[in-house]
């Protein structure tokens, strides 16, 4: 299927501020970006760079006034998710090196915390796939799920003990119990189809069966129809944007994703 997804961002700065923007995507084994367009007003010179997760970064120094920048791509992806239940947990000691990093903990995904609760989560699944299937149930049941915007990082256990969060929150939870079980696991920003209200989202995905899945625990059941903006070890990792200098609050983040025709066979 073929998504158009958009996403405007304007502030307003007194002083000159240095910004970093994750609001471009790649294209990789999950989707094709066929065409973009990145808009900055006022017109400023943009560094574009790579960082150890293969995200693309923007940067750039804004003057003082009103800053926008509006981004648009034409993306094709997966129609469907794949789904590989009984697909196996690989030993650590036969993961390939890029999936090492997304074992340990982190700033919010605090796996080291968690390990007899994900023990008793995954009590009788085969080690893999069902695992974190599992898990994702889990966090779907038990959390109540809220659409409002939390400005507000919290930790996995943190959350689980509050017992609800917006959807960062619901992939620091499946990421943090993957992990205490030694199965890799990444969070992701990006946009979703059908997402109501519409925002850019998090979920996570899991390498078992030598390959990475997708789960989404804000849903019974995962959905395809979504564009990955930026993976990292947990939100702190792939912000859409930092901001350096006196804090300023977007006056405006709108998003928009739009099934079109295909552009190309």
């Amino acid at each position: 299927m073929w998504l158009r997804v958009g996403c405007t961002l304007e502030m307003d700065f007194q002083v000159e501020s240095p910004m970093l923007l994750l609001m471009r995507p790649r294209s990789d084994a999950h989707q094709w970006v066929a065409q973009d367009r990145y808009t900055v007003s006022p017109g400023m010179p943009i560094i574009e760079y790579t960082d150890m997760y293969g995200n693309l970064w923007q940067r750039l120094t804004a003057p003082p006034g009103h800053f926008q920048v509006q981004v648009q791509s034409d993306v094709r992806v997966p129609p469907r998710l794949d789904r590989v239940p009984g697909a196996p947990f690989v030993l650590v000691q036969d993961l390939p090196d890029h999936t090492l990093m997304y074992l340990t903990p982190s700033r919010y995904c605090d796996s080291d915390r968690l390990g007899q609760q994900a023990a008793q989560i995954v009590r009788g699944k085969i080690p893999g796939y069902d695992q974190v299937e599992a898990i994702a149930r889990w966090t779907h049941e038990h959390m109540t799920y809220l659409t409002d915007s939390d400005p507000t990082p919290i930790s996995a256990q943190e959350a689980i003990d509050r017992g609800n969060g917006v959807c960062r929150d619901f992939a620091h939870i499946g990421v943090a119990l993957c992990r205490s079980l030694s199965i890799p696991a990444r969070y992701v920003v990006g946009y979703r189809h059908r997402l109501v209200p519409m925002d850019l989202h998090a979920w996570f995905e899991a390498y078992v069966g030598g390959q990475w899945f997708t789960f989404d625990p804000t849903q019974s059941e995962s959905e395809a129809g979504r564009v990955r903006l930026g993976y990292g070890r947990d939100a702190s990792d792939v912000p859409v944007f930092n901001q350096f200098g006196p804090l300023v609050i977007p006056s405006r983040m709108d998003v928009s994703v739009e099934e079109i025709d295909g552009l190309i066979p």
